[in-house]
């Protein structure tokens, strides 16, 4: 196993023209948010640069409130940059763009459909029959372990099982980019990881590019290529980029007992620490 765990800052350069195309780019980018009609506001992200590879596992960490959804949400077209420009495979971000799978924080399945309903919600909506749609339905309710619950309703399924449901929904699409938000927060330790288990096995068997959302720092590690670090708000940015070189493929529960994870955790928690703190700071002066 190899121990070389010093940040990387070559990702935040401009490719050359005989580089891959990257398959998420974030060029200066800065999203400000109006809050009264006198044109006060809040900037949330301010210089945001990186790179995401094509089939790269990238984690973003930062302390509460340091705009990690924003950017999430910049790079599914939900949200206008002010400033700046992203690429998705080298075209710029204009709406939401069908090449991308947004795994959000909370449940989104709809209440008054079944799970195999659920997942096949987004082949039925681009015109998939459905004898085809519900066939690729039951191939991924049984990836995820769920086919023998197709026609249950989300109320009749446990929060890990929804959360199954959610993964197979957005995953079915075939996503070239996955955008997830903190996905695994909500669950118990053990339902957790073993979601994040199935979600790297999952991921290994296609190697699509993953911008994964998460204040779990070692969610981060074990499931990751690189690491970003984000500053403390407001204009957070970017501040360390970690390259995470544990072999995969990997278990979560038994890389994080290595010696190797533990020096890779306290390098990150080193830089994270501090912005954390800053955060702490500036909401105590608030009140």
């Amino acid at each position: 196993m190899t121990d070389t765990n010093s940040r990387d800052t070559e990702t935040a350069d401009t490719p050359t023209a005989s580089a891959p195309v990257p398959a998420l780019e974030f060029i200066n980018v800065s999203c400000r948010f109006e809050i009264d009609e006198k044109g006060n506001g809040y900037t949330a992200t301010q210089g945001v640069s990186f790179t995401i590879a094509d089939g790269e596992f990238v984690s973003v960490v930062g302390p509460t409130g340091c705009g990690k959804s924003t950017i999430l949400n910049m790079a599914a077209g939900l949200l206008t940059p002010s400033e700046g420009s992203i690429r998705i495979f080298g075209k710029p971000v204009n709406g939401i763009d069908p090449r991308v799978g947004y795994m959000f924080q909370a449940d989104s399945l709809m209440p008054w459909a079944t799970a195999l309903d659920n997942v096949t919600a987004g082949l039925r909506f681009r015109g998939t029959p459905i004898e085809e749609a519900n066939r690729l339905g039951m191939e991924w309710l049984a990836r995820v372990g769920l086919d023998r619950f197709p026609d249950r309703y989300p109320h009749e399924l446990s929060g890990g099982m929804r959360k199954r449901v959610a993964m197979a929904q957005t995953l079915i699409n075939d996503p070239e980019l996955i955008l997830m938000d903190e996905s695994f927060s909500a669950l118990d330790v053990q339902t957790r990881q073993l979601m994040e288990n199935e979600l790297l096995e999952i991921w290994s068997a296609k190697k699509r590019a993953v911008l994964f959302i998460t204040h779990d720092l070692e969610e981060a590690i074990s499931m990751s290529d690189r690491v970003l670090v984000l500053s403390a708000g407001p204009a957070s940015h970017p501040i360390a980029d970690f390259r995470i070189t544990l072999d995969r493929p990997r278990n979560v529960a038994d890389i994080r007992s290595t010696p190797a994870f533990h020096r890779i955790y306290s390098d990150i928690w080193s830089v994270l620490r501090e912005e954390v703190m800053k955060s702490y700071e500036k909401s105590r002066s608030a009140i």
